[in-house]
């Protein structure tokens, strides 16, 4: 939780006197969390100042009276969870998280959203005469960094149909399969899929995911969700890459070093055993 010292100055006591109009929420746990905060949890929990506690947080973004934004964090991430769930399924429910559940009101907001409140000013970062942390701030839409590929890695996660139907699959690598290597030795066969992908930002991702399996990284850095009955969704993050996956199928790389390049790595023999092990490690909602 955090102490308090990098919140704006009577911030909290701010937004509790003046009711938050909620316009979403968002949770900060190991399993699911802003990717534009961090590679991984305890990343994510450092932008905003806050102790990464295993049980997490919940993200509350409104605005105020005066249409200033603001995002509250909340230790009541079950409370989140429920009205996330309910707007996902497109019904109504009034998120109010107790006072008592707050831990710090930011200025700002991490992401930028497409929704107002009505009847108040248009979004505007608050005043904060110089104190406490700037506003957040989401992102430059027309840059390329990490955030912005983490982001795309969440997109292609979320439209996995929409992407993996634009791709070829004779036209990528399948690492361990037979045939011309990545590598363009001919004939040479790799078991390690790390050392199939000419891409050397590919290789470097898959040897540092190859890594995790022998020192699992920081919580969050993996993380599975439901994809079908035979399969999961995997988002794994390090140093300059993000990777997508099913576990049935195959990987698409994002890397800083190519801004808005999609670079799939295909089955093979040597993948499928790699995205299993990731799996078994990953965070999971529960």
């Amino acid at each position: 939780m955090s102490d308090g010292k990098d919140t704006v100055a009577g911030a909290d006591d701010a937004v509790a006197d003046d009711a938050l109009l909620v316009l979403t929420a968002m949770l900060l746990t190991p399993a699911r969390f802003p990717s534009v905060l961090g590679d991984d949890y305890v990343a994510a929990c450092g932008a905003l100042a806050l102790e990464p506690y295993e049980e997490g947080y919940g993200l509350v973004l409104g605005q105020d009276g005066e249409g200033a934004r603001w995002t509250v964090v909340v230790e009541d991430a079950a409370q989140v969870a429920v009205a996330i769930a309910a707007w996902d399924c497109g019904m109504e429910h009034d998120l109010s998280p107790d006072e008592r559940s707050m831990v710090c009101a930011l200025p700002g907001w991490p992401m930028d959203l497409a929704v107002s409140a009505p009847g108040v000013p248009e979004p505007h970062d608050p005043e904060t005469d110089g104190e406490g942390p700037a506003p957040l701030t989401p992102p430059d839409a027309e840059a390329w960094g990490p955030a912005q590929r983490r982001l795309g890695a969440d997109e292609i996660a979320a439209q996995w149909p929409v992407w993996r139907e634009q791709l070829d699959d004779a036209r990528f690598s399948r690492p361990g399969d037979e045939g011309e290597p990545e590598n363009g030795a001919e004939g040479e066969q790799e078991s390690d899929p790390s050392s199939s992908p000419r891409h050397p930002g590919v290789r470097r991702a898959l040897a540092e995911a190859t890594a995790y399996t022998k020192a699992p990284p920081p919580p969050g850095r993996i993380r599975s969700s439901y994809a079908s009955a035979d399969a999961r969704t995997l988002r794994v993050d390090g140093p300059g890459w993000s990777m997508v996956a099913r576990t049935d199928d195959i990987a698409l790389f994002l890397l800083d070093e190519e801004p808005g390049t999609v670079i799939p790595v295909g089955r093979g023999t040597a993948l499928p055993g790699l995205l299993t092990a990731l799996d078994g490690l990953a965070a999971q909602p529960t």
